[in-house]
């Protein structure tokens, strides 16, 4: 199959997606919900793209290539209302994402600031009952990668969805904690986790205790 991605031809096999394609023709398309390990999951709207003769933007990380498809990763409506859901993901959080998150360098990407909207963010809440995990609760943004990485990767099934809309967040268990869940501390829900909102307490107890060495 052979598809036409900002005017580049580019050979797909069938059952490709318009995300695959555009990275196999060298185009950058932002996700947040992605990630390679896992099934797509089309929950973020982050990826949208132009196709041509498409009533309107499409989820590229779901939608399968048909034979002469001609797609456009910088079609202005398609970047317009990814870049108002990004920013509304960013009102939502008391703090801006940390330089180095995958949220932060699709903010970048388009080119946001200080959210134009002003209204409630989430409550500051840490979870650090675990000793190799942390959860801080007030960065997630209901991705669903950690879930999905807990469920499809490890096959453990220590965290589920709660709550929904402004209130949706992720639990441990049954919100008892990592330490009390069957969490096996793999480690494979930070390593996913796009904001920082899981981390591994080990790594930066190590970072820190090599900084004092080197003092």
């Amino acid at each position: 199959m052979i598809v036409i991605v900002d005017g580049v031809p580019t050979t797909v096999a069938p059952g490709t997606t318009v995300l695959e394609a555009a990275r196999a023709a060298g185009s950058y398309v932002p996700t947040l919900c992605f990630d390679d390990r896992q099934a797509p999951f089309g929950a973020c709207r982050v990826c949208l793209v132009g196709v041509e003769g498409a009533p309107g933007p499409i989820a590229a990380c779901t939608t399968p290539v048909r034979d002469g498809m001609v797609i456009d990763t910088h079609d202005d409506r398609a970047r317009r209302i990814a870049a108002n859901v990004v920013e509304l993901v960013l009102s939502e959080l008391p703090v801006e994402p940390a330089e180095h998150t995958e949220l932060a360098t699709v903010a970048r990407y388009f080119e946001l600031g200080a959210p134009r909207w002003t209204g409630a963010v989430h409550a500051v809440r840490h979870g650090d009952d675990h000793p190799y995990l942390s959860f801080h609760h007030e960065l997630c943004i209901s991705c669903g990668r950690c879930v999905r990485a807990c469920d499809e990767v490890q096959g453990t099934f220590a965290l589920t969805a709660t709550g929904r809309g402004f209130d949706a967040n992720v639990a441990a268990g049954l919100d008892e904690g990592f330490r009390l869940s069957a969490c096996v501390a793999c480690g494979a829900c930070a390593d996913t986790c796009p904001t920082d909102a899981i981390g591994e307490v080990v790594l930066t107890s190590m970072l820190e205790g090599d900084r004092e060495e080197e003092r």
